[in-house]
């Protein structure tokens, strides 16, 4: 499976940015799909990721009432909404491929996307 991102960019606190997460190859529509993030000097963390039917979700607490995974299956593709953004959002937001829930969860997934920056300025 090959992951793309796209959407990132520069927005004010209080913005919302929309991230996309294309992909080819395999079925997407056999994988769990999430979405993590890494800012400067810092480890990858999980935000946020998504079951194989799109039915059950699970966020971070640090996004949780502010971000929203979902997917489109029909167009092999996983969208992250983020609203209220906050400086400290930002990072190199990455999409990626899991065979399992748990698996997205701890962040043991099968195929990455290259990262899309996403700058929230004060």
């Amino acid at each position: 499976v090959q992951l793309v991102e796209s959407g990132g960019g520069l927005v004010q606190a209080g913005g919302s940015l929309r991230l996309s997460c294309a992909a080819s190859g395999r079925p997407f529509s056999s994988y769990v799909m999430g979405w993590f993030r890494q800012a400067p000097g810092k480890e990858r963390e999980f935000v946020a990721v998504i079951t194989v039917s799109g039915g059950t979700t699970f966020s971070a607490d640090s996004v949780k009432g502010r971000f929203t995974i979902s997917r489109d299956n029909a167009k092999n593709t996983v969208y992250l909404q983020m609203n209220s953004l906050k400086p400290e959002d930002t990072a190199v937001y990455y999409c990626a491929a899991a065979r399992s829930f748990a698996s997205a969860r701890s962040g043991v997934c099968d195929y990455w996307g290259q990262g899309t920056q996403v700058t929230v300025s004060s």
